[in-house]
């Protein structure tokens, strides 16, 4: 690609210079001075997962906003899964070129371009445009709230607004030793669910928690819990020194129960340490075997009792699928889906469309109308740097 490291440097560079809420704009007007190209725009999927929302670049025939396309069955569908670019006639003598804008396993959307013509060096340089796009949404998005307004296509609440605060910026991460992705219905009238993560030199920390109660209660609750559960985090704790801190938060500020969820993953050898504080288990697949990793339960957060939490090892094993969630995945309607069987259907899938497919179940056996948060969280353990690493997931049709 001559001059293509040139042209990716100039991009960006007019990235930082424009407002942040044009990045669409600075990829489309760059596509259209190199290649020509016509109706450059993108598309990013919305909080629910089921619905994408188009975002038209500078010059296109309908600037801004329009209205959410569906995302189940359309090519926008087949190319997030498949994460491969996706070329095809556009009905007038050129080609319509549709390229997912991912970072780090992160499905933020999709690049949709319209070229005159469209040869491997060309379709090679739209689809590094829109590997730069997804870095320049990730840091654009810290500074407006375009791409957070967009998400939404259904009214969000109190409660869901400040709960989606609390979660990571993204719902999805891909390293050498993992992948995993995580997902919370229904996104617009949430009740005290959260998930997090973040990865370190040498552990991987996972969370995931359920609030007592119901609208901005529960809300509350969560961001005192995982307020305290960060800062013990940040300040060098381990699960247990994170329990501890979460119990101690919520016993001195009255505010009531949570259940939880906590893992620290040894990076070099997939050892995990992890504390259960009311939780249901978690589910582990594992050569083609899914079942429950029946663990020590403590008593919820927030319970004034006199047994200290329990810290348990688990070992994980490359190939392992690690599946945890709330109890909104098996309450009332929820309880009619087999998750166990649902895990084992969707062993060969990415662990983001597994995720979509676990929550679509539960909502669907709900019709839709789940009186709680539903939430899982997939990790897939590759194993140490060098194993099945760098994006290049264990086969698990068996």
């Amino acid at each position: 690609m001559e001059g293509g490291d040139l042209e990716l440097g100039e991009l960006l560079a007019a990235a930082e210079a424009a407002p942040p809420g044009e990045s669409v704009d600075v990829v489309a007007h760059d596509l259209q001075k190199r290649f020509g190209a016509e109706r450059v725009s993108f598309l990013f999927v919305d909080l629910i997962g089921r619905r994408l929302v188009r975002l038209t670049g500078a010059g296109g025939e309908a600037s801004g906003r329009s209205e959410p396309v569906e995302l189940l069955g359309s090519v926008y569908d087949e190319v997030l899964r498949s994460q491969r670019q996706h070329v095809e006639p556009d009905g007038q003598g050129g080609r319509r070129v549709i390229t997912p804008v991912t970072n780090r396993g992160d499905c933020i959307g999709v690049l949709e371009v319209t070229l005159q013509s469209a040869d491997e060096t060309v379709l090679r340089q739209v689809r590094d445009a829109a590997h730069a796009l997804a870095y320049i949404i990730v840091t654009d998005r810290r500074f407006t709230d375009l791409y957070h307004l967009g998400r939404r296509t259904t009214e969000t609440s109190l409660a869901a607004e400040i709960q989606h605060q609390l979660l990571p910026s993204s719902p999805c991460c891909e390293a050498a030793q993992f992948t995993l992705a995580a997902g919370l219905v229904p996104a617009d009238d949430i009740g005290g669910d959260t998930y997090d993560y973040t990865l370190d030199r040498d552990t991987l920390h996972l969370s995931i928690t359920d609030a007592m109660g119901h609208d901005t209660n529960s809300a509350l609750l969560a961001t005192l819990l995982v307020g305290a559960l960060r800062r013990a985090r940040r300040s060098g704790g381990d699960a247990l020194d994170q329990a501890e801190h979460a119990h101690r938060a919520l016993l001195g500020h009255s505010r009531g129960l949570a259940t939880g969820q906590l893992l620290c993953v040894d990076l070099p050898t997939g050892r995990c340490e992890l504390v259960n504080a009311g939780h249901p288990w978690p589910l582990r697949l594992r050569d083609g075997v899914v079942e429950e990793v029946r663990l020590a339960v403590n008593l919820p957060f927030g319970v004034a009792a006199p047994t200290a939490f329990r810290v348990q090892e688990l070992q994980l094993r490359p190939g392992d699928r690690l599946v945890l969630f709330t109890d909104g995945m098996q309450e009332r309607g929820a309880s009619a889906v087999d998750l166990a069987s649902v895990v084992h259907d969707t062993r060969a899938q990415h662990p983001r469309e597994a995720v979509r497919s676990l929550t679509s179940a539960v909502l669907d056996a709900c019709r839709g109308n789940l009186r709680d948060d539903a939430t899982v969280l997939i990790l897939d353990w590759h194993g140490a740097r060098g194993g099945a690493a760098a994006g290049k997931r264990p086969d698990r049709r068996r």
